[in-house]
């Protein structure tokens, strides 16, 4: 248990020994001083979070101090106690800083309650800061690289998208880098430190995923013990990512295509219309206009979601932003700029064609950081080694291509995924990995090739 600090300055023996005896056992520990001098001399070589000061010092007036003591330590919370209380006395404190104002004799509990509140008030600001700290954080990591390369066009949607409150919908292949797209939208707006909330909905269960988006009401289904805000409430006046969003099952979708519509949303097991200003953003590797054909994807929702669609190139397509990409993650991992990759290698790596896109040159150059025995690194080593290669892709590359007839790609996909699936036994997750795609691509996959047990091969 994280131990907190109060600081007691009063000469009264007899008070400091019941504030001590008070929190002894409690996790807050009390520190006493009797003068004021004492007091700002703890201060300048220690921590508290709350101070109790009174008025009377021996070496002069506790109001006197307040600025000194916020000067050490500005997010200080003192508490200003006096036995000669007045409204003259109380606004002034307030007017130095003080957080509140106390009148002797106390009682124990109006002491300890506001005291308490002190502490959380303190906590509270504390997390806040770290919270806007992040924002800002987020905020300046968030501006895609490329922008001056092969990402012009789209550089110019983003200034489109994040100057409005228009549903964005974000395309392309997995690994292009759609989250910080969306991202770049919501921080570049000119109040970046509204909520930004993303949820990837491949990831949701199903049965769960209702609640999650909208919420849900004490005791809607087995296990809801509490009220509970969904993604929508969480992510008011701010922005709600909705990452893979072509997985979110068809009967849903008409709800969320009338929370884009109305701007009100329903928990799960509520009756009351609850009112919500969210910018969507949606993302998706899936080719939603074929869905919609094959009635899995509600074409209303689609049009309601694209009013403005941002497609990401992939990186085979833009290799001039290559370097660009390479400097920027190795200055996220080593920022003093000593570590850089040879001119060949980076010939090696714009001419490789990238099937797992940004997310695999990301990981070939961390793997190349780590493994370095030198400033220069040499990631071309780990090229189309991303994701181990399994026994099945082992021996079929061993095999002498000889007068092989050209095949179509999908005929050579739908191969080798039902090699791959036979290899781990069926098992999804596994078959998911070794491929480098996402569990829920590889399931649309099984789907499209009929490559479930007991379908026609």
């Amino acid at each position: 248990m994280t131990s907190k600090t109060l600081l007691v300055i009063d000469d009264d023996m007899l008070f400091c020994k019941s504030i001590a005896s008070l929190f002894a056992s409690t996790d807050i520990h009390v520190v006493t001083v009797s003068t004021g001098e004492q007091g700002l001399s703890w201060c300048k070589h220690n921590h508290a979070e709350v101070i109790l000061l009174d008025q009377k010092l021996p070496d002069g007036e506790g109001l006197k101090l307040c600025e000194p003591l916020l000067a050490l330590q500005d997010q200080l919370k003192i508490i200003f106690i006096t036995a000669f209380p007045s409204f003259n006395h109380a606004v002034q404190a307030l007017r130095n800083g003080a957080y509140d104002y106390l009148s002797k004799p106390l009682e124990l509990e109006e002491l300890e309650l506001a005291i308490d509140k002190a502490f959380r008030t303190a906590e509270l600001e504390r997390i806040e800061q770290v919270k806007r700290y992040h924002d800002r954080r987020k905020s300046t990591q968030s501006t895609p690289v490329g922008i001056k390369g092969g990402l012009q066009q789209i550089s110019k949607m983003l200034h489109l998208a994040a100057n409005s409150r228009v549903p964005v919908l974000i395309t392309g292949e997995t690994g292009t880098g759609k989250n910080v797209i969306a991202k770049s939208i919501h921080y570049l707006r000119d109040h970046p430190e509204q909520n930004f909330v993303s949820t990837n909905c491949a990831a949701l269960p199903e049965n769960l995923i209702e609640a999650e988006l909208f919420g849900h009401e004490k005791g809607a289904f087995t296990g809801a013990e509490q009220s509970k805000k969904g993604l929508f409430e969480m992510a008011d006046k701010g922005t709600l990512f909705l990452d893979e969003i072509g997985e979110i099952p068809l009967h849903l979708q008409a709800k969320l295509l009338g929370a884009l519509d109305d701007g009100s949303i329903k928990r799960l097991g509520g009756a009351a219309a609850r009112r919500v200003q969210v910018r969507i953003i949606a993302a998706t590797n899936v080719n939603l206009e074929e869905a919609i054909k094959q009635k899995k994807f509600r074409e209303d929702l689609y049009y309601r979601l694209s009013v403005l669609h941002i497609h990401l190139p992939p990186l085979r397509e833009r290799t001039q932003d290559i370097a660009d990409l390479c400097m920027h993650f190795i200055q996220h991992r080593i920022p003093d700029g000593s570590v850089s990759v040879p001119d060949d290698e980076m010939e090696k790596l714009q001419a490789y064609h990238w099937p797992g896109n940004v997310r695999e040159l990301k990981n070939i150059i961390e793997r190349a950081i780590i493994l370095r025995s030198g400033s220069a690194l040499f990631p071309s080593k780990w090229l189309g080694n991303s994701v181990p290669p399994s026994p099945v892709q082992a021996v079929e590359s061993q095999q002498p291509i000889v007068n092989r007839e050209i095949i179509p790609l999908q005929i050579m996909e739908k191969k080798h995924i039902r090699k791959v699936l036979d290899h781990f036994d069926g098992n999804h997750t596994q078959t998911a990995k070794a491929l480098g795609i996402a569990r829920s691509t590889l399931m649309r996959k099984i789907d499209q090739y009929c490559l479930k047990p007991g379908d026609s091969k």
